[in-house]
C-alpha cells in the first residue's frame, strides 16, 4: 500500500521525514505531495481556491488508488480530493483537520477571521517573522516547543521556504473554506481522524464535529498540540499502521 502525505500551510514535504523510517519498517511505502507555492515549488502566482489545490495535488497522485493523509490545511485538501474523486482514495487519514478554520455565527470552533487577516498583513511586512510566529502557534507549551520548533525549522530549511504567493493563497483558503455542507453528505471511504487534545489551531470540538459528520474513527494524542506526528512519530506510525492493517485485512 502507498500512503501519500500532504503537508500543511507554510511547510513542505520534509516535515514528514520523521515518519519515513517507522513506516518503512512496517512495510508501508510513503510519498509526499507539495502544495502550490510550497517547498520546491516556486510558483509566483497561485490560485487561492481549495478546488484548485485539490486538483493540483490529484495530478501528483499515482493512477492506482492510495491511502491519503493530510495535515491541517493539507487535511482540507485531502478531504476535498476524497469528496470529489473518492475512486482515487482507498482510505483517508485527517490529522489536525477542521472543516472550517474561522468562527461564524453557527461555528464557534475556530479562530476570529481577523487572525488570518493579521497574518496576511504581517506577511507583507515581515515574511520570516510571520512564519516564525506560526511555528509557535502550533505547539502547546515550552516543553513541546523545545522539541518541535527545531524539527519544523529543519524541515523549512531542508525542503525550501514557501513563496509569498503560496502563503497568501493558502491563507485565503484557511480564511474562506467551509466544508461542513460537503462532509454532511458523507464520503464512501473509511476515515480516521488523528488529533492532539492541546491543539491551539484546531479545537477538539471541531475534530469531534468532523468525526460525527463522517462517521469516522478518532485517535487522540492527549498531550500533543497541532503536530502529533512530530511530538511522537513512533506512536503515530504505530496507530496508523494498525489502522491500515485492519483496513487491508478487514
Amino acid at each position: 500500500m502507498t500512503l501519500v502525505l500532504v503537508h500543511g500551510w507554510g511547510f513542505n514535504a520534509r516535515v514528514f521525514d520523521p515518519l519515513r523510517e517507522p513506516f518503512e519498517q512496517v512495510g508501508i511505502e510513503t510519498s509526499c505531495v507539495e502544495l502550490p507555492g510550497h517547498g520546491r515549488r516556486k510558483e509566483d502566482r497561485v490560485d487561492p481556491t481549495l478546488a484548485a489545490w485539490a486538483e493540483d495535488c490529484l495530478e501528483s497522485l499515482p493512477e492506482t488508488p492510495v491511502a491519503l493523509l493530510g495535515w491541517s490545511l493539507g487535511g482540507q485538501v485531502a478531504l476535498e480530493i476524497a469528496i470529489r474523486n473518492p475512486e482515487r482514495v482507498t482510505a483517508l487519514i485527517l490529522v489536525s483537520t477542521t472543516p472550517r478554520f474561522v468562527t461564524g455565527s453557527d461555528w464557534p470552533h475556530g479562530h476570529d477571521p481577523g487572525t488570518f487577516d493579521r497574518f496576511a498583513r504581517d506577511l507583507e511586512n515581515d515574511y520570516s517573522g510571520t512564519l516564525e510566529d506560526f511555528l509557535f502557534l502550533q505547539v502547546r507549551g515550552r516543553g513541546e516547543a523545545r522539541t518541535l520548533i527545531p524539527r519544523m525549522r529543519t524541515a523549512l530549511q531542508a525542503g525550501g521556504s514557501p513563496t509569498p504567493a503560496g502563503l497568501r493563497a493558502g491563507l485565503e483558503i484557511l480564511r474562506t473554506v467551509d466544508l461542513r455542507t460537503a462532509v454532511r453528505d458523507g464520503i464512501p471511504l473509511p476515515v480516521l481522524l488523528v488529533a492532539g487534545r492541546r491543539d491551539r489551531l484546531v479545537p477538539p470540538e471541531a475534530v469531534e464535529w468532523l468525526a460525527r459528520a463522517l462517521s469516522a474513527g478518532t485517535h487522540w494524542f492527549e498531550e500533543a498540540g497541532h503536530a502529533p506526528f512530530l511530538s511522537d512519530p513512533a506512536e503515530f506510525c504505530r496507530v496508523l499502521s494498525g489502522y491500515l492493517a485492519d483496513f487491508l485485512h478487514g
